[in-house]
C-alpha cells in the first residue's frame, strides 16, 4: 500500500443510475446512497418466463429501452406516492408507466447469477409490453429490498450486498480513462457502454485502476477488483447494434495478461473501470452524492499484483 499522490483536483463528473437492469441509464446531478447500492440503481430486471435475467448479452435491444423517474425522486428522503412512476418507452412501442408505489404481487425464483430468490412482479401489463418488445416471453420484476439479501460474490466483499448490479453496488471510471482508449479506437465510443455509475475527472489515466481507498464527502470507498468486461461494451448503445470494438482494443492492453504477466493462469479477460463498496453507510446518514464533488484519495495499491484480477 501507498498513500496517494493524486491531484486534489480529481473530482465526480457524471453520476449515472441504471433503474432496469441493461436497459438506458439516467444523467442525475445528485444520488443517494443505500444500503446496496445508489437508490434506484438496478431495483427493476427483466426475466424471462423462467425467472431468469435478460440483458444486453442475450437481448441487445434492451440498450434502446429509455427509462425516467420524477427529478424529485434523487433527492434525499423523497418518497413516492400514487402518482408517482417509472416511465419506459422504446421504439416502435407505446410507452410504459410503472407505478412506484410497491407491487403486491411476488414472484419467486428470480435468478441473477449465482444469487435465487423472490421479487416484487410488476404486473401483466409490464409483461406483455416487454414480451412485445423482445419478441420472447418476459416479465418486469423489482428488487424486494426488505425481505432479500443479495451479497456480493466476491471474497474481498461478502459483507456487501447489491440488488441486481452484476457485481458490485458501485462502478467508477474515469474520463481520462475513457480518453485514452478512444485515442486507440477506431471510432470513439461514449462512457454509457460501460455503465458506470460514478465517472471521475483529473486524474491520470487508469488511476482509478490502483484506489484502494477514495473519499467522495464523508463517504468511504474501497476499491480492489477491477471490472472485467462481457459482451454489453460492444453493444452500440443508441442502435443496439453487436460489434467487436471496444473490446478488441481493450484486448491489446488491458488483459490480465498483460496487467498481471506474474500470474499463473490467465483467463483472456480485459478490465476498464473500478469496482466499489462504502465502507461508512449508515441509514441514519443519508448521504448524497453530486457531481462537482471532490474524490481524494486516501489509499492506493503499489502495483496490479495487489489488485483482484
Amino acid at each position: 500500500m501507498a498513500e496517494a499522490t493524486e491531484k486534489a483536483t480529481t473530482k465526480v463528473k457524471s453520476i449515472f443510475i441504471y433503474p432496469v437492469k441493461s436497459c438506458r441509464g439516467i444523467s442525475v446531478s445528485q444520488a443517494q446512497l443505500t444500503s446496496n447500492g445508489l437508490r434506484w440503481d438496478r431495483l427493476w430486471l427483466v426475466v424471462n418466463s423462467k425467472g431468469r435475467m435478460y440483458t444486453q448479452r442475450v437481448a441487445p435491444k434492451l440498450a434502446l429501452i429509455q427509462v425516467e423517474l420524477p427529478v424529485e425522486a434523487f433527492s434525499p428522503g423523497w418518497e413516492p406516492n400514487k402518482t408517482s412512476f417509472l416511465v419506459i418507452r422504446a421504439p416502435g412501442i407505446n410507452e410504459l408507466k410503472i407505478p412506484l408505489v410497491e407491487p403486491h404481487s411476488v414472484a419467486n425464483g428470480v435468478s441473477v447469477w449465482e444469487w435465487s430468490g423472490s421479487a416484487f412482479d410488476e404486473g401483466e401489463e409490464a409483461a406483455k409490453w416487454f414480451s412485445d418488445y423482445l419478441g420472447k416471453p418476459s416479465r418486469l420484476v423489482r428488487f424486494n429490498e426488505a425481505s432479500e439479501l443479495r451479497p456480493v460474490n466476491s471474497d474481498y466483499a461478502r459483507s456487501h450486498s447489491v440488488k441486481f448490479n452484476d457485481l458490485y453496488p458501485f462502478l467508477m471510471l474515469s474520463q481520462e480513462s475513457l480518453d485514452a482508449l478512444n485515442d486507440r479506437l477506431p471510432e470513439p465510443v461514449s462512457v454509457n457502454r460501460f455503465r458506470p455509475n460514478l465517472v471521475v475527472d483529473g486524474c491520470e489515466p487508469f488511476a482509478e485502476d490502483l484506489w484502494d481507498e477514495i473519499k467522495i464527502n464523508d463517504l468511504t470507498f474501497h476499491g480492489g477488483e477491477l471490472c472485467y468486461r462481457c459482451k454489453i461494451p460492444t453493444v452500440n448503445q443508441e442502435t443496439g447494434e453487436v460489434g467487436s470494438e471496444p473490446t478488441a482494443t481493450l484486448t491489446t492492453f488491458r488483459s490480465d495478461k498483460i496487467l498481471r504477466p506474474d500470474k499463473e493462469k490467465h483467463q483472456g479477460r480485459v478490465y476498464i473501470g473500478q469496482l466499489l463498496v462504502c465502507t461508512n453507510y449508515t441509514p441514519e446518514t443519508g448521504k448524497v452524492i453530486r457531481v462537482g464533488d471532490p474524490v481524494r484519495v486516501l489509499k492506493t495499491f503499489s502495483s496490479y499484483a495487489e489488485c483482484l484480477i
